[in-house]
């Protein structure tokens, strides 16, 4: 073959390579028929109710993880509960086996549950085999990419072994490795260091087999398969009650684009798992209140957007004047929330409906006005409840403000980008 035409296949490769690194595939919510987890007996009040019991589990996990990692830089990955709302499937090894993971934005490592298992939580199928795939190798101790993974260490046999701590003490240890990741149909990426977990116990549930990291640490898929996918995720997430899934895309494909885009920096703190961003206050229809948090001196990266936590929290401060505006704004007398776990609910006559003041948040260069349905829903028939709590602590834009949105991670930009749609 001449030099000319070893050049020109050269160019058609990397055009072919370019062209399908980018895949759009599904994100199952938990509590979706869709999902192992389904329980059909339970109504979806008591779905959604357990939504939010785990939305304040995680939050306390992730306030845990946060302050004990600033003060000793402990790898704790902030995991609460039951683990996140969502699950994507994929494959892993040659020939590829089928797995389904919890999604975890707030979390880097990605890792399943393997055999031998010295000790595995029940999970709904078969346990993954790495001598049954042609492509899986241990990763050497010494390398770059054990060293991305903050706990690791050396066995025996100079192998990289690992082991990670969630914030409510669940875990994952086994060994690190590489094996091809399979993404939809189209998009392999082969050397995925990930863990082959040997001991997993905690609060893991059968539906999944293993985290899915997405959160900005090097050992995460966005970071550590940066030259396939760009360092680029998206996704749009369906309210909560929808007969439409959710959808996330890598590369290519999760490029948000188009006039009515809005954006925002990703900014970088201490804790380098967390998607940060800056939160300069909140509107309620043409009020504006600034953000404010007393505990906190440096309002740079004041708040995270978390995939997995259902409920948004805002600085008590902020939080006060936020609901007296709704109050005032509300034309209708407030009732209490019977679980004492919501804190501003009322009536509602019209199947859920209900009229709310506009909501923004304003985020550094992108002013995001709330969807009307996700600032208050229906949590029993009858009665809607407002989707914001005060917090002291950490500040979490949580999934249900992100629905009806096409919401794109850049890493390489360093931003985040809305984009009003209607996720079908």
């Amino acid at each position: 073959m001449s030099y000319y035409h070893k050049l020109l296949l050269s160019v058609i490769i990397c055009i072919l390579i370019s062209f399908v690194s980018g895949v759009t595939i599904e994100l199952i919510h938990r509590d979706s028929p869709l999902s192992p987890s389904y329980d059909p007996s339970q109504t979806r009040f008591q779905r959604l109710r357990n939504a939010i019991y785990r939305s304040l589990s995680r939050k306390s996990s992730l306030s845990l993880t946060s302050s004990k990692m600033t003060l000793d830089k402990a790898l704790e990955a902030p995991l609460a509960g039951a683990g996140g709302e969502y699950l994507i499937e994929y494959h892993i090894g040659t020939p590829p086996v089928r797995q389904l993971s919890i999604v975890d934005t707030g979390s880097d490592l990605t890792w399943i549950q393997c055999k031998p298992c010295t000790s595995c939580y029940v999970q709904n199928y078969t346990l993954f085999d790495p001598a049954a795939t042609k492509t899986y190798r241990p990763v050497a101790c010494r390398t770059n990419l054990c060293a991305y993974e903050g706990n690791s260490g050396c066995n025996s046999k100079e192998e990289c072994v690992y082991q990670v701590v969630y914030g409510d003490r669940s875990f994952s240890k086994g060994d690190l490795a590489t094996d091809t990741l399979t993404l939809g149909l189209t998009l392999t990426l082969p050397n995925f260091g990930f863990g082959c977990g040997r001991n997993n116990n905690g609060t893991f549930t059968p539906a999944g087999s293993g985290i899915f990291g997405l959160g900005t640490g090097a050992i995460s898929i966005v970071r550590q398969q940066s030259s396939s996918i760009h360092g680029r995720f998206s996704y749009c997430l369906t309210y909560i009650d929808s007969n439409v899934t959710s959808k996330i895309s890598f590369g290519n494909d999760a490029l948000v684009k188009g006039p009515n885009v809005l954006s925002t920096p990703l900014l970088t703190k201490e804790i380098n798992t967390f998607y940060y961003l800056k939160l300069e206050g909140i509107s309620v229809g043409k009020l504006r209140f600034k953000y404010y948090n007393s505990e906190q001196s440096d309002d740079e990266g004041n708040i995270i957007i978390d995939s997995g936590t259902t409920l948004t929290f805002i600085p008590s401060e902020l939080y006060q004047v936020v609901e007296s505006a709704l109050r005032s704004g509300i034309k209708a007398t407030p009732v209490k929330d019977p679980h004492g776990t919501l804190n501003l609910c009322y009536k509602s006559q019209n199947g859920g409906e209900f009229n709310s003041p506009v909501v923004t948040a304003h985020f550094k260069g992108a002013n995001v006005a709330l969807a009307p349905r996700s600032i208050f829903v229906e949590v029993e028939e009858g009665l809607v409840c407002l989707t914001f709590l005060p917090s002291q602590d950490l500040a979490i834009f949580g999934n249900l403000h992100q629905s009806g949105y096409l919401i794109g991670y850049d890493l390489l930009s360093k931003q985040v980008s809305f984009m009003r749609t209607d996720c079908i």
